[in-house]
């Protein structure tokens, strides 16, 4: 029952102007239910960062208001942040049978799985988690089993679509729940957040299955080994795949921890039917005719260190890449990551191979898992919000996606374009966004998380532009003279057989600096080093227009 102290509240942690880590948010009262945990990748600029995650510091300083952690669907934006969550958060956490498998894996890595409450639900589950009751309904996506999630709070229904798009004729024969959706929306939607992704692209977004037309296709004209990359998450394609290699009489080979994971889980719990005998080990490749070979890898997105970038530089111990094989890129190339896939494309060409790659639109060897405008048009009109608040996109999609709620009946100036840590609150069906809350990115840099910061990330950028000087300074402990010249080391800045002259001026400015000192009786070693830091840079910039990490290091003996 509902009350005047009652407010409904909304926000996001993560997945607003970004694509990535997402993280969103309901509270009614003294409820909170978190809707996914992702992660995402860094850019380049992001020297030594591993993963990105959500800060989470409002639900550290809410956490006996938490209820559960709810997953839509099992992509790595939706469920690589967990572990790091759960360490500081330790939650029940509500997933359909395919993304908890892919949720264990990353548990029994991180030795989480013993201490982690894990709930089964599928799209007739209903929960009730404090003053909130919510169900869920079906979705199509490039993975298997999403949902959509309905919260039924006092003040109104509040929907969060997952990712989605409205796949008629699915590989996997999960259809979506377009009755149930229509149900929900006839109940009444007060909020809709729905995911933002393809709003500029215009029409409906093709069925998953004319890629299966296509990679059988490709199968049968290739001639030596037949080597396809993609998403290791995408079980739809993989069963593509799989169903191409058996009527092209091809074994298959899985190159890529992930791949070999996620197929591990996806047979396991039946998303995906695999021949017996069909599948070989990858030491096994070199053995076998060219042409009775399929190999599926991970690598896509031109990550340098995935089987793909490996096989294109020659650099895979199991497997080799050789002139007249056919090489198939089944993914697009996530915006930022156009370089490293043009990268190893050019590689795979240099060793000989056929390579097909472009837009999924050209070759035919990928679909999009996500809406386009007229899949979020047709959400809209199921759902019928109230208000609307679009998620999972950059501002443009976000801003793209307004304009289409607005045309088929959302009242304008009913639609929230957010950003990560700004809140909701509903009372008395009025929405108003007037407050925010702690938000941003934690760092996670090996088994760190959240201690480099960007002071840490600058230092990391200049080291890598211009390198630094160590300079070692020894003095007498009862004097506090100069015992010896001082040692100077140049990492990353100057070779140092080559760049004598400059060196020697460098020491000659750090015995300057430090008898100008000693004649001001100034013995300070903050004093020492800030001084030589001082004349040294100067100096250096002058000769070179650089501006390396200078390090003093003083010994007292």
């Amino acid at each position: 029952m509902k009350t005047n102290d009652d407010t409904l509240s909304i926000f996001a942690l993560g997945g607003i102007n970004e694509i990535g880590k997402n993280m969103y948010a309901v509270q009614y009262s003294n409820d909170i239910i978190i809707i996914d945990c992702g992660g995402k990748f860094p850019d380049e600029s992001l020297l030594g960062i591993d993963l990105i995650i959500p800060d989470i510091t409002y639900l550290e300083e809410n956490k006996d208001k938490i209820r559960a952690l709810i997953v839509t669907h099992g992509h790595e934006d939706h469920i690589g942040g967990i572990p790091y969550f759960l360490r500081k958060l330790n939650v029940p956490i509500y997933a359909t049978r395919f993304t908890l498998g892919l949720i264990e894996l990353k548990l029994e890595e991180h030795r989480l799985i013993r201490d982690t409450k894990l709930v089964q639900i599928d799209s007739d589950s209903i929960l009730e988690l404090g003053d909130i009751k919510v169900s869920f309904f079906r979705t199509s996506h490039s993975i298997p089993d999403c949902l959509g999630i309905v919260f039924h709070t006092p003040e109104g229904n509040v929907v969060h679509t997952g990712d989605f798009k409205f796949d008629l004729t699915p590989v996997n024969k999960q259809y979506s729940d377009i009755h149930k959706m229509a149900e929900i929306g006839r109940q009444g939607v007060l909020v809709l957040l729905s995911e933002s992704t393809n709003a500029e692209r215009t029409g409906l977004t093709p069925t998953e299955r004319i890629v299966g037309d296509h990679m059988e296709e490709a199968f049968m004209k290739a001639q030596g080994k037949v080597i396809i990359s993609t998403f290791a998450s995408n079980v739809n394609r993989v069963q593509q795949v799989v169903d191409a290699a058996l009527k092209t009489n091809r074994k298959l080979a899985l190159l890529g921890r992930s791949m070999v994971n996620v197929v591990s889980v996806a047979i396991e719990r039946g998303y995906l039917k695999v021949p017996d005998g069909m599948m070989v080990e990858a030491r096994e490749i070199g053995k076998m005719d060219p042409e009775r070979v399929a190999i599926l890898c991970t690598g896509s997105q031109g990550e340098p260190l995935a089987a793909l970038a490996r096989l294109a530089s020659a650099n895979y111990r199991d497997a080799a890449i050789l002139p007249g094989d056919t090489v198939i890129l089944a993914a697009s190339p996530i915006p930022g990551n156009e370089r490293g896939v043009s990268h190893i494309i050019d590689n795979l060409f240099q060793l000989g191979a056929k390579v097909i790659y472009g837009s999924g639109s050209t070759t035919g060897m990928h679909v999009s898992g996500h809406g386009y405008q007229e899949d979020l048009k047709l959400m809209l009109t199921l759902m019928k919000p109230t208000y609307f608040i679009p998620i999972h996109g950059e501002f443009r999609m976000l801003h793209h996606h307004r304009l289409l709620a607005e045309s088929v009946g959302v009242e304008k100036g009913n639609t929230f374009i957010i950003k990560n840590g700004d809140v909701i609150d509903i009372e008395n069906s009025l929405a108003r966004q007037t407050r925010k809350i702690p938000s941003g990115d934690t760092y996670v840099d090996g088994m760190g998380i959240g201690d480099v910061r960007d002071i840490v990330l600058r230092d990391r950028k200049q080291l890598s532009e211009d390198g630094m000087l160590v300079i070692v300074i020894t003095i007498n402990k009862m004097d506090r003279k100069m015992v010896s010249e001082p040692d100077t080391i140049s990492r990353g800045f100057v070779y140092a057989r080559d760049s004598d002259d400059l060196l020697k001026e460098v020491n000659r400015l750090v015995k300057k600096s430090i008898n100008d000192l000693q004649e001001a009786n100034v013995h300070q070693w903050n004093a020492m080093k800030q001084n030589i830091k001082k004349s040294v840079g100067q100096y250096l910039y002058k000769q070179t227009k650089r501006k390396p990490m200078i390090l003093p290091v003083i010994i007292e003996i």
